[in-house]
């Protein structure tokens, strides 16, 4: 990929870190007055997607679905855990494991949530179409950070100032 930026390289409007921040934080905003009704933040709304998909799950597991350290993973979990929506044991089988389970509350919250993805394709007012692409190209866009983040660099191939 030996395209070239035109203008400014560190121009704000060209910085694709800029647009998945922005886009990022207004997402997030539309999801809000879906999850408070339900004791929810965004965060915790993915672990229970994560959980009510795959539970139940070790800690370390989960962690990785959710693309979470465990040291940002752990409050998530004490918080879900409060509110009466999940249990985190000692896994029987290791002692050293965090087993984490959903609740019955947990589990009938799911029934709720299956409201919140077609009221914020209807709340963003883009086709399904669009945001099954965008879905796809930013799944392409974190395989290629984490690719980045954990390969060296190749020889011969400056970083680009922006993008």
């Amino acid at each position: 990929m030996s395209e070239q930026l035109d203008g400014d390289p560190l121009a704000l409007e060209q910085q694709v870190c800029f647009a998945l921040s922005v886009a990022a934080r207004g997402v997030v905003a539309v999801y809000r007055p879906l999850l408070e009704p339900m004791g929810l933040t965004h965060p915790q709304y993915l672990v229970m997607l994560a959980l009510w998909q795959h539970a139940p799950l070790s800690g370390r597991e989960l962690s990785r679905l959710l693309q979470l350290d465990p040291g940002t993973l752990s409050p998530l979990l004490k918080r879900l855990e409060a509110a009466g929506y999940l249990r985190r044991e000692r896994d029987a089988s290791d002692e050293r494991s965090l087993a984490v389970s959903l609740t019955p509350e947990g589990r009938a919250l799911r029934a709720q949530a299956e409201r919140i993805p077609p009221a914020i394709v209807e709340r963003l007012g883009l086709p399904l179409a669009d945001l099954r692409h965008l879905h796809t190209v930013l799944t392409e866009v974190i395989a290629a950070a984490n690719r980045a983040t954990t390969e060296p660099p190749a020889p011969g191939r400056p970083d680009q100032a922006s993008a």
